[in-house]
């Protein structure tokens, strides 16, 4: 099941309400002011625990640091289909097991592959901790990856990648969009995988995959709930302590050659509407070359595309009417460098042409006049609201951990995240529009509809940096 970046647990510049009751306010912020508790197995496992006592229940997530970006031409989207095998069984617990033990101790699990990880979790009543840590443990290190399973799950992927992508005219956009901005930037393959190299793998090439990647120096246990500390380091001691690390090699760099004009495609599809999409070459927190501006990128991100009264809702959806829709996407935490996207598409009685002026005059804007003060400091509530809104859901707080983990930069940058976007200027939001959003690092992909012939493609706008949800009940 194909899915988009978290709605939420890093897009935090988007809309969100800028008034949340007080006592959601109060809740959350009694959970982000909880004390984030780190240890280290012997093996290399990474546990940290987050107490969150408001309710007697506990999220339990483990993070791989494996996902598309790791893979290599020929074994596109080897990440995502080793996720649907982890659900196959092992020795011990056979195929079907894992989740129908989960549900009998009324809990939920599911598992997501991203561009930088893959991760399995569960929310449970806390007493039943044990249970999904005993289950984790056993399948880090112990799949049998049957061959007869293993290729009908590769029928599985196909057709979720038919479904999710070759039908659906936007998000196959997306994906040619991306492999048209980067050559070398391993964003140039999709997560599902290419079709081509899906058909290919082989139960040997996963097997390989589960053995170098899957093992407790490569993971991180996080688990977020009114849980003892000391208790969650002790299971985990007992249920992972045992298993054995792998020797891990890192994937060679793989830096983008410079981009020295603008590149264009087209895509004609069977499709109800046109669909623009235009991406700029920007860093990422890892890779910047001020720290700040990632942070005045996001709140770029938020000027345009923050809500209803942002430059894009107001100005070309409700005001020129030019746009049906119009929207942003940057992603500040990802692993290598990335894109700042800008997806629209046009209303009723205009054209791709129009809708690009709109949007490049607002681009304009923003590198000729600062943005007021008072514009700043709406964004910047916005992000303060929406930093209390995901604070009160256990399994954000465990997915901010997670990520942040698991990409490198560590669980404390989340505590940065709001003073940053509070220090921002006019000038240093000026700054990154002027650096950045120019046309020597731009793509544009423009998406010109060929009749349905019956066809009704359907979904919502894709999101190149998301993840895809591999296990279907």
């Amino acid at each position: 099941m194909t899915g988009r970046r978290p709605a939420g647990p890093m897009r935090a510049i988007h809309a969100m309400a800028l008034v949340l009751s007080a006592a959601l306010a109060a809740g959350a912020a009694q959970a982000a002011d909880a004390k984030v508790h780190t240890f280290r197995l012997d093996n290399g496992l990474k546990v940290i625990v987050k107490q969150d006592h408001r309710a007697p229940v506990v999220v339990s997530q483990i993070w791989y640091k494996v996902g598309a970006s790791y893979e290599n031409d020929g074994h596109t989207g080897i990440s995502h289909v080793l996720e649907h095998m982890m659900f196959k069984g092992t020795k011990r617990h056979p195929a079907g097991e894992f989740s129908r033990i989960i549900a009998r101790n009324g809990g939920r699990e599911n598992a997501f592959t991203g561009r930088d990880y893959t991760a399995y979790f569960q929310q449970l009543a806390k007493d039943r901790l044990p249970i999904a840590l005993k289950l984790e443990a056993d399948r880090m290190r112990h799949l049998t990856l049957p061959p007869k399973a293993f290729k009908k799950e590769l029928q599985v992927v196909l057709e979720e990648r038919r479904m999710r992508t070759d039908d659906q005219p936007r998000a196959l956009t997306y994906e040619q969009f991306y492999a048209t901005a980067f050559m070398a930037n391993p964003y140039h393959h999709p997560i599902i995988g290419w079709k081509n190299d899906i058909e290919h793998l082989t139960d040997a090439d996963v097997r390989r995959w589960y053995h170098d990647w899957y093992a407790p120096n490569n993971a991180t246990l996080v688990v977020v709930g009114d849980v003892d500390p000391k208790w969650v380091y002790g299971l985990a001691k007992r249920y992972f302590g045992p298993l054995e690390p792998s020797k891990l090699t890192a994937p060679k760099p793989r830096s983008e050659p410079a981009q020295n004009g603008p590149r264009k495609i087209t895509v004609s599809l069977p499709a109800e509407l046109p669909y623009l999409l235009i991406g700029y070459k920007v860093p990422v927190l890892k890779s910047a070359e001020h720290d700040w501006e990632p942070y005045a990128l996001e709140v770029l991100s938020g000027i345009l595309d923050g809500g209803d009264s942002a430059r894009f809702a107001r100005d070309l959806v409700r005001g020129r009417q030019v746009a049906a829709s119009a929207g942003t996407d940057y992603d500040l935490y990802a692993l290598h460098n990335d894109l700042f996207v800008i997806d629209a598409t046009p209303a009723q009685g205009h054209t791709l042409a129009q809708v690009r002026t709109a949007v490049d005059r607002e681009i304009e804007r923003l590198k000729s006049r600062p943005v007021s003060q008072k514009e700043l400091d709406r964004i910047k509530a916005q992000v303060v609201a929406s930093q209390v809104y995901q604070r009160d859901s256990m399994f954000y707080q465990a997915m901010q951990i997670g990520i942040l983990e698991t990409v490198g930069l560590g669980w404390q940058r989340l505590d940065e995240y709001v003073q940053r976007i509070r220090a921002i200027t006019p000038a240093q939001v000026q700054a990154v529009a002027r650096k950045y959003l120019v046309d020597k690092g731009m793509t544009v992909a423009e998406l010109k509809p060929l009749p349905l012939q019956g066809k009704r493609p359907r979904g919502p706008r894709a999101r190149p940096g998301g993840t895809v949800d591999g296990h279907m009940h």
